[in-house]
């Protein structure tokens, strides 16, 4: 029993823990590729949530992970099979609630860990800003916060289902990640397609982007680099910088200048 993930412990220690901060996974559930699995931003945020909450519970932070939410905004794979989309104002509702809930419990301080590239959750923060004791906090783990090793690490860390992501599925999650009798992962090489328009492929216009138009097999950057040393280093990294975010966290006080 872990009692810093809400799922595994009990009532006989949650109901005397004061708990601080709650962190709130989020994953999606979509092809990855041909060899990871539709719940790899899931079981990423899980890794990557589980790891950093028992550093910072070692180190005296009173946090607890809830359940990972399996889905997101799918809206680009609509037409991937079985690419399971929540719209984002629904999954607005649903954080909203889960906010309501923590408040209640007397929890004001939320982390978002976001694992899907597909959910943006900037506009919610904005929206719920001043409406509710709960401080609210985002980390997509895939941006920022490892924006500046990932070039260290990786050939090419991909877009989607690339060397970082396989990276990481070959550390912690390898028995879902589909291998030749080899041992090779059964993936094509992620090439997208560029669209017609100039402005569009250098960065200058953005769009939303039909997965199926873009890519062969749902896969955006090479995975065959990837290995699960890769993924190991990256989220020791992941977990060093978020758990000491965390910790500090706990040990700051909610004031009128909160949190400068």
């Amino acid at each position: 029993m872990r009692p810093w993930i809400l799922s595994e412990t009990n009532y006989t220690q949650v109901k005397d823990c004061e708990y601080s901060i709650a962190v709130l996974p989020m994953g999606a559930t979509e092809p990855h590729n041909l060899h990871l699995p539709y719940g790899t931003d899931t079981f990423q945020a899980d890794a990557i949530g589980s790891r950093v909450c028992e550093a910072a519970w070692n180190r005296g932070a009173k946090v607890v992970m809830l359940p990972a939410i399996p889905y997101g905004t799918e809206t680009n794979q609509a037409k991937c099979r079985l690419s399971m989309n929540v719209n984002p104002s629904t999954l607005g509702y649903v954080i909203k609630d889960l906010v309501d809930s923590l408040n209640g419990h007397g929890i004001h301080k939320l982390v978002i860990l976001n694992s899907h590239g597909g959910n943006e959750f900037k506009p919610l923060l904005r929206e719920l800003n001043g409406r509710t004791p709960v401080q609210m906090f985002l980390c997509d783990w895939f941006r920022g916060i490892t924006a500046d090793v990932q070039k260290e690490i990786f050939d090419d860390a991909g877009d989607h289902a690339g060397e970082m992501e396989t990276a990481l599925g070959l550390a912690f999650f390898n028995d879902f990640v589909l291998k030749h009798d080899d041992g090779s992962i059964v993936a094509d090489d992620g090439a997208v397609n560029a669209t017609r328009f100039d402005a569009i492929n250098n960065g200058w216009v953005s769009i939303t982007r039909a997965w199926h138009l873009l890519t062969t097999n749902t896969g955006s950057g090479n995975p065959h680099p990837a290995t699960a040393e890769k993924g190991e280093r990256l989220m020791q990294v992941i977990v060093d910088r978020l758990s000491t975010f965390l910790v500090e966290l706990a040990e700051s006080p909610i004031d009128e200048c909160f949190p400068f």
